[in-house]
């Protein structure tokens, strides 16, 4: 198989594509951390593609602390459009598929209807706003590429909702949870097998997908799941956006439609309740 760069390795995504990686038998796949290599080190960065030609390259690598950005403009733009610009002019010189993955913040959520490729975008915020950016460019810059939007990114691995409830459920005795904003929860170890699939199967359909697991959650929802499937006894109670402030606006609505990237790739997805319960098992297992 031709040789796949993937970049941002040791986040979550990026821990499970090694993981799914080696239970499919990939051998041509380079895993890149941040130590090894940033996508704003252009020297790096092109003795990298100079070193392996890669015929695909993964970039999960972003600024993804989305309060934080607010605050710290410059450094999430680097990261998610001039470090995007850096790829993607190394892709076009080695005429190499990029596949990027984005997110469900580049809407403002005020439509209660799913949302597909071709709604306007239109962040809330600055992440969404520098993703939507680096999207722009690659649009702009490639004709082979996979822009992956996707949202409420869980794992085993790193920082996310799920681990911090389940430290947040053995810490107290009671939670709030937001309730008024609807998304779907997305099991990375499915998104993972998802860009696999299309890397394996050779696809040209190039362009910009929604992904995420099935169905429709708020976070208050997301938040009894965990507790439930993992048996914690917490009192949970629901609340308001507006009893909850944050740096960042979030969308109230960010429920993307899947339709496209079904048909495209022939594949089907799980319900997201079905994917947490393999997650939180593996989890009690570590």
């Amino acid at each position: 198989m031709s040789t796949i760069l993937v970049f941002g390795a040791s986040g979550q995504l990026g821990q499970c594509l090694k993981v799914v990686a080696n239970s499919q038998g990939f051998t041509s796949i380079i895993f890149l951390a941040k130590a090894e290599t940033d996508i704003l080190n252009k020297d790096a960065l092109n003795t990298i593609f100079e070193t392996y030609k890669p015929s695909w390259c993964i970039n999960c690598a972003a600024y993804t602390a989305v309060d934080k950005a607010e605050d710290d403009i410059d450094l999430a733009r680097k990261i998610n459009k001039t470090g995007v610009i850096n790829l993607s002019q190394l892709c076009l010189h080695y005429n190499t598929v990029l596949v990027h993955i984005s997110t469900d913040f580049v809407f403002n959520g005020n439509e209660v209807i799913p949302l597909d490729e071709e709604n306007i975008a239109k962040p809330l915020n600055i992440y969404g706003l520098t993703k939507l950016e680096g999207e722009q460019v690659i649009t702009g810059l490639l004709k082979k590429y996979f822009i992956v939007r996707t949202s409420w990114l869980y794992s085993e691995y790193g920082d996310n909702f799920v681990k911090t409830m389940l430290r947040l459920g053995e810490e107290r005795d009671e939670l709030n949870v937001i309730v008024d904003q609807l998304g779907t929860p997305t099991y990375a170890m499915d998104l993972a097998s998802c860009i696999l699939h299309i890397i394996s199967v050779g696809s040209t359909n190039y362009g910009l997908y929604h992904y995420s697991n099935e169905g429709v959650a708020s976070w208050y929802d997301f938040a009894k799941a965990v507790f439930d499937i993992s048996t914690t006894k917490i009192k949970l109670l629901p609340i308001s956006t507006s009893q909850y402030p944050t740096r960042a606006n979030r969308p109230a609505y960010s429920v993307m439609n899947k339709r496209k990237i079904k048909q495209a790739f022939n594949i089907e997805i799980p319900y997201w309740r079905d994917s947490l319960i393999i997650c939180i098992n593996k989890l009690k297992s570590l």
